[in-house]
């Protein structure tokens, strides 16, 4: 089964009890979600594949290390699209796609409004990211869709989960890790994460 790693830090903790406080206004609000993003990806590429390379220093030459495979990144539209900056603060030459996902209010199923994937995929480490797993419908999608591109390595990345989130998301992605900050407690009866961080994209955006 794919894991489910909670990434413990310190900062990390700090900033996402920020993130969840409701007087939290909407520029600091994006701004320690990017913040998290970068803290969480800093980790989860601990055992990214490096080759090694040559360079020219000052003085002489010498052997470093570059990352071995090309690096996609996938934010879940809205909320997730300010994580790109996160993820790209590290890793500056990621390609970047976009699928874009809306939650119907009333059956909570996920809707696909948009997709733009960069082509070749199949070789590249995959991240696809969004604040929260909460039904884990949009999850489940987004995965799916990257994956009919033909993307074999595949990580989700988000900062709140729900354990209901979590088990369609395992039951759905067996193979695809899960990388979050902290799972809370439950779904109230609108599929919000509770504590959770409210609606991020109307936090984010003032919608």
């Amino acid at each position: 089964m794919g894991r489910v790693m909670v990434i413990e830090h310190p900062l990390i903790k700090a900033k996402l009890t920020k993130l969840r406080d409701k007087s939290t206004d909407r520029l600091l609000f994006r701004q320690l979600l990017e913040e998290l993003t970068a803290f969480m990806v800093y980790e989860i590429t601990r055992d990214f594949p490096l080759r090694e390379v040559e360079v020219e220093t000052p003085l002489e030459r010498t052997k470093g290390h570059e990352l071995a495979q090309p690096v996609v990144l996938v934010p879940i539209l809205r909320a997730g699209i300010v994580m790109t900056e996160g993820v790209l603060r590290l890793v500056p030459n990621a390609r970047v796609g976009h699928i874009g996902i809306y939650r119907d209010p009333v059956t909570l199923r996920p809707h696909v409004y948009y997709k733009k994937l960069p082509r070749n995929i199949g070789d590249a480490l995959v991240i696809v990211v969004d604040p929260m797993l909460a039904t884990g419908g949009s999850a489940v999608e987004a995965v799916r869709l990257v994956k009919g591109e033909g993307a074999k390595d595949v990580r989700f990345l988000c900062l709140v989960a729900a354990p209901e989130g979590i088990r369609a998301f395992r039951e759905a992605h067996p193979d695809v890790p899960i990388y979050v900050a902290a799972i809370d407690r439950e779904l109230n009866d609108h599929g919000y994460i509770l504590p959770g961080l409210g609606d991020a994209g109307d936090r984010l955006f003032g919608t």
